[in-house]
């Protein structure tokens, strides 16, 4: 699998604080603006953030990725977790986080949600509909975005 860099996704009360506070920290502006939403797709440290506005509910963490080169890779890494047992749920063309994406999700044991995922282009919207209801109302990128849910989906596997 050819990893590109990790990814973490932050829940933030007000967006244009936490882009000024990381945009100070890193050194750099960020890759993508849009209302409720940014992204720093840095190289060092090699890192994917992104955050978006989401009401305060004492969880920060949206969600945790790598992002890999290609739909290739999303579907090896669908394979190893379905190998190795885990419960998957795959997306292919979905709109997420301004970006059209290919991806497949795991849950681990806490319910923190992992992805796998390969950016194909842009996007211009947050996100799309799932096939499978969201774990909640404030998961992933927006509330109607991409997160599986923790009774698995069959279909997916």
């Amino acid at each position: 699998m050819n990893v590109l860099k990790p990814h973490l996704s932050l829940n933030v009360s007000n967006i244009d604080a936490s882009v000024a506070f990381y945009e100070k920290a890193f050194g750099v502006r960020a890759t993508k603006r849009r209302p409720g939403y940014a992204k720093f797709d840095l190289e060092s440290p090699s890192l994917n953030l992104t955050m978006q506005e989401a009401p305060r509910t004492g969880v920060n963490a949206s969600h945790f990725g790598v992002q890999v080169a290609s739909t290739d890779d999303v579907l090896e890494a669908k394979r190893r977790f379905e190998a190795a047992e885990l419960r998957t749920f795959a997306e292919e063309d979905t709109a997420c986080c301004y970006a059209v994406q290919d991806k497949v999700w795991i849950e681990d044991p806490d319910g923190n949600s992992w992805e796998v995922f390969v950016v194909k282009g842009d996007a211009a919207v947050m996100g799309s509909q799932p096939a499978m209801p969201s774990k909640s109302e404030a998961a992933c990128c927006a509330p109607s975005c991409c997160v599986p849910s923790k009774q698995g989906d069959a279909a997916a596997r």
